[in-house]
Parts: structure tokens; sequence; C-alpha cells
């Protein structure tokens, strides 16, 4: 005569769950500031951070049930295949944090939680001190986009030749990465490299000089660094 089979594991403590999202909640506001601080995203650090906590809250609460019954955890497995998220995650580093947090999740859901505090602490400043470190050593790379409206058919042969001319006498670096010229109008985008803000301050008083009616746009993903 076959047994019957019972699949159904420990039950949930209240207690021990409450705990962990008492912990979540912490570390989370902890991986969030530490995303404002070091992020070198171009997107909204602001907005994007405030998901952090719900997911690791989340995640904590899932493998808390999962972990109790191994039905409920083979039920999870055909309901997150039918999951799609339909946001693109363009940037490297949010997925890394996105990582993070789920790895919290996981670890305070299992009831690991001093092993997933030391981690994630160990994690979050070997983060920072790299961070740290390469903002002292490497240069400053910025985007810098120039557009000139109103311009002559005669100019538009010598425009870009005049602002390569001028960031190679103030830059130490910089690369072309696009270009837009149509019947009045021209636009260039490049990648620059900088020490301090004198030199980009430089570079912007003499294309304003050379082209009075220019439009000048740089983006900077981290801060620009002191003189």
């Amino acid at each position: 005569m076959l047994k019957e089979f019972n699949i159904d594991q420990a039950p949930l403590s209240l207690n021990s769950l409450l705990i962990n999202l008492a912990v979540g909640v912490l570390v989370s506001i902890l991986i969030k500031i530490h995303y404002r601080r070091f992020g070198s995203t171009i997107t909204n650090r602001e907005e994007f951070s405030n998901i952090f906590p719900f997911i690791v809250l989340t995640t904590v609460l899932i493998i808390s049930v999962v972990k109790s019954s191994l039905a409920l955890s083979l039920g999870l497995v055909g309901a997150l295949s039918i999951v799609r998220f339909r946001t693109p995650i363009k940037e490297p580093e949010e997925l890394a944090y996105l990582f993070i947090c789920i790895a919290t999740g996981l670890g305070l859901g299992a009831n690991q939680t001093v092993v997933t505090l030391v981690a994630v602490l160990f994690i979050l400043i070997a983060v920072s001190v790299t961070k740290f470190k390469s903002r002292n050593k490497i240069e400053k790379n910025m985007y810098l986009t120039i557009e000139l409206s109103e311009i002559k058919n005669i100019e538009k042969d010598e425009i870009s030749k005049k602002i390569n001319i001028i960031l190679s006498e103030e830059l130490k670096n910089f690369d072309l990465r696009q270009l837009d010229v149509k019947d009045n109008f021209f636009q260039s985008t490049y990648i620059i490299a900088i020490d301090n803000v004198s030199m980009l301050e430089k570079t912007i008083g003499k294309l304003n000089k050379s082209f009075p009616k220019i439009s000048i746009n740089y983006i900077d993903q981290n801060q620009v660094p002191s003189i």
C-alpha cells in the first residue's frame, strides 16, 4: 500500500518574519543611501532607489513563505515562469544593486540574518573603497554636446575643424560620438576627459568666443572633480 506523502513543512514563525522584515528595512535603507552616494548612472538615482525596500521586503516574504512548504515552492516556480518585466534595465550598475537587494531578501528570508548582514556590509564597503580610489585616480569622462543654429553653408566644413582644434588645445582626450549636420543646424557630441573644473571652463569660454550663437550642454555621471 502506498503511504501518503506529506509535503507540508514546518509552519511559518510570525516573530521570525517580523524580525527579518525589520532588518530588511534597515538594510534596504543602507543600500539606498549607498546607491545615491556612490552610484554613477545618469538616471534619477533618487527615484530608482525608492524601489529597493520593496524588493528586499517582498523577497523576504516570498522566501519565508515558500520555505515552509514544498508545495508552495513548486507553485512559485510555475507562477514566476509567466512573469515578464517590461521595464528594461539599461545600466549594469542598476542591475547590480537590484541583485544585492534580492540577495539580501533571500538571506533574510532563509533566516541567515548574521551572514547576510556581514556579506552586505562587506560588499558595500568594498564597492565604496573601489569607487573612492577610482575617483581620485581616473580622469573624469563627460558628454559634451555642441549645437549651432542659423549657420551659413560655407561654414559647415569649417565648424567641426575649429571645434576639434579648440578641444585639442584645452583637453587631454576627446572622442567624437555623434555628428548631425542639416540645412541650418549643426550638432556634435563628444566624450571628453577632464582633470578639473578649470579645463572645462576654459574650453567653454573658447567655444563661446569662437561661436557667439553656440549652445553647449554637458552631462556628468558623477560630480565634477574639484580643482
